[in-house]
């Protein structure tokens, strides 16, 4: 059986420059970005935070929390952001662990509901999630889903 940690990055704030540059390797978005919201959540300006898998010392997987991920929808807010599980490591499980994670830190928070946009359909639903509305990405052509956790 295959053993990861699980943690969120206050857990160990150490690895906010190597979680904000594998993030930043996924998504294309700048490291500072990253960067800023790490430290408010570590320096506790805000609850919402960032999860990471890890596999030995090796980041796999990890998502993040933030108020709005790029959509016209802001009233639909915390967003979780940034869901990636490196390719080889996918089909483990990790994702649907790191999002029970993240909905079960928030809930404990008295954070609910969350939010998420996303293209996949039928990922989601097994952890709890629901397609909510359709809305429009900032700068994107096309509607994206929306889904809530309540």
């Amino acid at each position: 059986m295959e053993e990861f940690t699980y943690m969120t990055l206050r857990e160990n704030p150490a690895l906010k420059d190597t979680a904000a540059e594998w993030f930043h390797g996924k998504w294309g978005v700048p490291k500072e970005a990253y960067l800023e919201c790490m430290e408010s959540y570590l320096n506790r300006e805000t609850e919402y935070g960032w999860y990471l898998c890890l596999d030995g010392n090796r980041i796999v997987g990890g998502m993040g929390v933030i108020e709005n991920d790029f959509h016209d929808r802001k009233d639909l807010s915390p967003n979780v952001c940034a869901v990636y599980t490196d390719e080889e490591y996918r089909c483990r499980g990790i994702a649907g662990h790191l999002l029970d994670m993240t909905v079960s830190d928030l809930k404990a928070k008295g954070i609910t509901p969350v939010y998420l946009v996303t293209d996949h359909t039928g990922f989601y639903e097994r952890y709890g999630w629901e397609f909510l509305c359709m809305v429009q990405g900032d700068g994107e052509p096309e509607m994206t889903r929306m889904y809530i956790h309540r």
